[in-house]
């Protein structure tokens, strides 16, 4: 296997191969990647997203989020966590951790990347992503079905959202799960798989639609169909002050 990613620790494996970011390299092991490695150190702190599909896992010195890729949708029943092969660098993992590195480079509130996996296997792949825990940060969809954000929450959002904007970044599921917010107050963006950057206006409103959507549902759930309509304005005044960014 050629393909190399420069500025971090490449290494082929037998069957596949990792990066990881030069901070992280020392001492790293692709076990590291295996649930029963942090298992059986007794690190596991926390899972989400079902079926294992997330762990949190204390690293001694941070903690860490390990994401094994899986597929949804009419595709679950047949790949699962398998992807079509079409060179390292296409890999959603691979991909995912170069977009990261580079946002959280330019200072972006993103997790930072420590490694990724991909395993070959003939025509298919499955893939593992490491990266650092947002400390005490709780999702919007979290701290929305408790209590309503205060239009400064709101406006924080929307400003984030309009930093990567500006920058072409788009995030292919912008929803209240993949928004954090920390106990100051600081907005971050995660899950950046297919994410990608993009030229062009209109898909930043999509994304915006996306993401209003999202709150729709949240309102539905809690018996509140109105309730994206309650704080939106704010939001979209944190996305571009003085003007309507998007129609709900």
């Amino acid at each position: 296997m050629n393909d190399n990613i420069s500025g971090h620790d490449s290494r082929a494996t037998p069957d596949g191969h990792l990066i990881v970011a030069s901070r992280y390299a020392e001492g790293f092991a692709e076990d590291m990647f295996e649930p029963r490695y942090w298992e059986n150190a007794n690190a596991v702190t926390g899972t989400a997203g079902g079926r294992g599909m997330v762990l949190f896992v204390d690293s001694g010195h941070e903690q860490w989020v390990l994401r094994h890729y899986r597929r949804g949708g009419l595709m679950t029943p047949v790949m699962d966590d398998r992807y079509f092969w079409s060179g390292l660098q296409n890999t959603r993992a691979v991909r995912e951790f170069r977009l990261l590195h580079d946002l959280h480079e330019r200072g972006l509130p993103v997790p930072r990347p420590v490694a990724a996996r991909v395993c070959r296997d003939g025509l298919f792949y499955r893939a593992d992503l490491l990266t650092v825990r947002i400390a005490d940060a709780r999702s919007l969809a979290d701290i929305a079905s408790e209590s309503m954000p205060d239009d400064a929450t709101w406006r924080a959002i929307g400003r984030c959202i309009r930093r990567f904007h500006d920058i072409g970044v788009f995030h292919a599921d912008l929803n209240a799960h993949n928004i954090l917010l920390d106990q100051q107050g600081q907005v971050y963006l995660v899950d950046f798989d297919r994410g990608r950057i993009r030229y062009g206006t209109r898909w930043k409103q999509a994304n915006l639609r996306r993401l209003n959507r999202s709150l729709h549902k949240i309102g539905l759930s809690l018996g509140s169909p109105e309730f994206e309509k309650q704080q939106w304005p704010a939001l979209l005044d944190g996305y571009e002050p003085g003007g309507a960014a998007a129609k709900s």
